[in-house]
């Protein structure tokens, strides 16, 4: 290895972990603020490290924003249990299935990924509140589902065009029915981009504050968005209780990009292939 190779890579390194610490220096910071006492941020010089750190701000966020993060959990779970129920099966005839109008829906799905989220919030109020479904996991679920169904239906069958047909036409030969193939065959090779999918839609559910904010009106549900909207109106000068509950919030999502990394670079990359 030359001296010019080893200095090139010394620099590649160097700028890395620049660039990961500016990245990642929000993260700290929304922690640090967290431990502190209430009222530290608001001094000249705030601390750098949590020197004086207490957990009062976590025993607050806990106290007060518990629902709303159980209630973003219902309805992130709920929307990644829909988007999958609708988005494998339609990929599977998207991508294997031979059909007049297929490239047409795949058109219309890229469409409804321009409509501007507004547009469909006000929109959905009009429907949901005719039907009940304000203040209502079940309407949370339906809306965010709007906006992550045709995206994961787009990643998904990216994904399912590299997979073979011979597969799912031996099966055919063999006397298995479309649904048992897709069950059996196509579900177990597709499992990289179903958590893929499944996890960009509980993410958008999780993060959402539009949706969230216009169908609901704090008296049953809260998601956590709304929650932390709210709790920052209230307690403005407890900033180490309202960074706590940033930081609750953060957990899950950080959770489950971690576990589930290895699945989205395989189920992303396994659809890179050309039509």
């Amino acid at each position: 290895m030359t001296c010019t190779t080893r200095t090139g890579q010394w620099i590649r390194t160097a700028a890395g972990v620049v660039i990961v610490a500016v990245l990642l220096f929000p993260f700290y910071w929304m922690i640090n603020a967290s431990l502190q006492p209430s009222g530290s941020l608001l001094k000249p010089e705030p601390d750098w490290l949590p020197v004086d750190g207490t957990l009062a701000g976590y025993e607050k966020a806990l106290s007060t924003q518990g629902g709303p993060l159980l209630d973003s959990l219902i309805v992130a779970g709920g929307t990644v249990a829909v988007s999958l129920l609708i988005a494998m099966p339609a990929s599977y005839a998207l991508a294997q299935l031979r059909f007049r109008g297929a490239q047409t829906i795949i058109f219309v799905l890229l469409i409804v990924q321009m409509i501007p989220g507004i547009v469909m919030a006000n929109s959905l109020y009009a429907v949901f509140s005719s039907l009940a479904l304000i203040d209502d996991y079940v309407g949370l679920i339906l809306a965010d589902s709007t906006a992550t169904i045709p995206f994961a239906i787009l990643v998904v069958r990216a994904f399912m065009l590299s997979i073979p047909r011979e597969l799912s036409e031996a099966a055919r030969v063999d006397g298995a029915s479309y649904w048992r193939t897709f069950i059996s065959i196509i579900v177990p090779v597709s499992r990289n981009a179903m958590v893929t999918a499944g996890l960009f839609s509980f993410l958008f559910a999780w993060a959402d504050f539009l949706f969230a904010v216009t169908l609901t009106t704090g008296r049953s549900i809260e998601p956590i968005t709304v929650g932390i909207y709210r709790f920052i109106g209230n307690q403005s000068a407890d900033w180490n209780a309202v960074l706590a509950t940033a930081v609750l919030a953060s957990v899950p999502a950080a959770i489950l990009l971690v576990i589930a990394q290895r699945y989205v670079v395989a189920g992303v990359t396994g659809g890179a292939i050309k039509e």
